[in-house]
């Protein structure tokens, strides 16, 4: 699965800590999801999603 975290995560000035403590994750699992090597829960994705003010589909890709 593709995404696009650390493009939105940096575009709104989120250090990758701050986008865990926000979705209440360890760093090390934004670190793998942004290198595609995890694959997030859907509650997951819908929180990063909604941490990084962009809808899910357009973070993350089957592609």
């Amino acid at each position: 699965m593709r995404n696009e975290i650390k493009k939105f995560r940096t575009k709104l000035g989120i250090t990758q800590e701050e986008l865990a403590d926000r979705v209440g994750v360890r760093r090390e699992t934004v670190v793998f999801l942004e290198q595609g090597k995890y694959n997030p829960s859907l509650r997951l994705a819908l929180n990063v999603a909604r941490e990084l003010k962009t809808p899910v589909d357009e973070l993350f890709s089957l592609q």
